[in-house]
């Protein structure tokens, strides 16, 4: 995976918007709530994002995928090798991740991205 297309992805799915978080990180939400979090930079260490609970340990028992820092509770993982996942398998999962925290919107918020 590159990095680049892993952004690309996300700016490309339905209601996402992008913004600056803590200093550096750029952030990807939908309706207000992130759904991908990764540096600001060519050289970021990795890009994080929500998957299903299920999947959560599946994923972090690859090598090159780690528990994300701060957000493993909530399920979220790390990719910090770019090769530990191919284009397809991270455009996937950021997409996944996206209509897991879209799922989560109340359903009139949900018809309003939706609309747009």
């Amino acid at each position: 995976m590159k990095l680049e297309k892993a952004i690309a992805v996300c700016r490309a799915l339905p209601g996402a918007t992008e913004d600056i978080k803590w200093g550096a990180d750029l952030v990807f939400s939908v309706g207000e709530k992130m759904f991908a979090v990764t540096g600001n930079c060519a050289d970021a260490e990795g890009i994080s994002f929500k998957v299903d609970d299920e999947r959560f340990l599946e994923l972090t028992d690859r090598p090159g995928i780690i528990a994300a820092p701060y957000l493993a509770r909530a399920k979220w993982v790390k990719i910090v090798d770019f090769k530990a996942v191919s284009d397809a398998e991270a455009a996937e999962l950021l997409t996944r991740s996206h209509a897991i925290i879209f799922g989560k919107l109340t359903k009139k918020l949900q018809r309003e991205i939706g609309e747009k």
